[in-house]
């Protein structure tokens, strides 16, 4: 027989935190399911077409997958640049309304008629940090950082993004967590990363971390100069095992 394999992928409006009504981007196989759900959460760059490509490729990949625009508050009608300028003279989107919008997608991919009820959250950059706020706020089933910075410590003094660290709801870990890192990155650097691997070990949290050689911020970034194409593709055959050991 002939897989069915059509996706749809469209803008789409939800609530978010404080109830406010956010734009986001959702891509979804048009099969009868049941499919595993993934929360995209975009990197500071902001709700770009490089992103939104993630989002059909989890599609394409039998996942339901929405991204919310994190800046449509900042600027709804705004270029992803500009959007991410007004968001970044603000220092960034406030963690609790992170924790509300994510929140909200998740209860907008289970309300899905193919939805089998299980969500995922990946993040990139910070995105990634995002992510493992996410997964430590709210009850998830996996969750994916992608060289996420600020978890381990706080931003550096004039560093655009006023957050702080995140280890101290570390132990309310709710998910299964796969890091994906560079060897030659500084935010985060490896040994930030084995700070939070030693910790959650520690803490008897589930997770995997790799990091690979030759690659720095941004890998996964496949129109930018910072992609590393053997690191990038290793990387996405590592979250569908995960995903699928999870999600299915």
């Amino acid at each position: 027989m002939t897989k069915y394999d059509a996706i749809m992928a469209e803008t789409v409006y939800f609530s978010g935190a404080n109830g406010d009504l956010i734009e986001g981007y959702f891509a979804r196989p048009m099969g009868p399911g049941p499919f595993g759900s993934v929360v995209v959460i975009h990197h500071m760059p902001g709700y770009d077409q490089g992103t939104k490509e993630i989002v059909r490729k989890f599609a394409a990949n039998g996942y339901l997958a929405l991204m919310p625009n994190l800046y449509y508050r900042e600027a709804p009608d705004a270029e992803p640049d500009d959007a991410a300028a007004a968001a970044r003279a603000k220092g960034g989107v406030p963690d609790d309304r992170l924790v509300g919008d994510v929140e909200g997608v998740s209860k907008f991919l289970k309300s899905q008629a193919n939805s089998n009820l299980k969500v995922g959250v990946i993040g990139y950059c910070s995105g990634g940090r995002q992510t493992f706020l996410a997964a430590c706020s709210l009850k998830l089933d996996a969750a994916v950082d992608c060289y996420g910075a600020f978890v381990v410590s706080d931003p550096p003094e004039g560093a655009p993004l006023k957050v702080r660290s995140l280890m101290g709801i570390a132990p309310n870990l709710s998910a299964p967590l796969l890091g994906l890192f560079g060897k030659e990155d500084s935010f985060p650097s490896p040994e930030e990363v084995k700070i939070l691997d030693d910790e959650l070990t520690k803490l008897g949290k589930e997770h995997e971390f790799h990091i690979y050689d030759g690659a720095g911020h941004a890998f996964f970034a496949s129109h930018r100069p910072s992609y590393r194409v053997e690191a990038a593709n290793d990387g996405w055959e590592k979250i569908w095992a995960f995903y699928g050991k999870h999600l299915s």
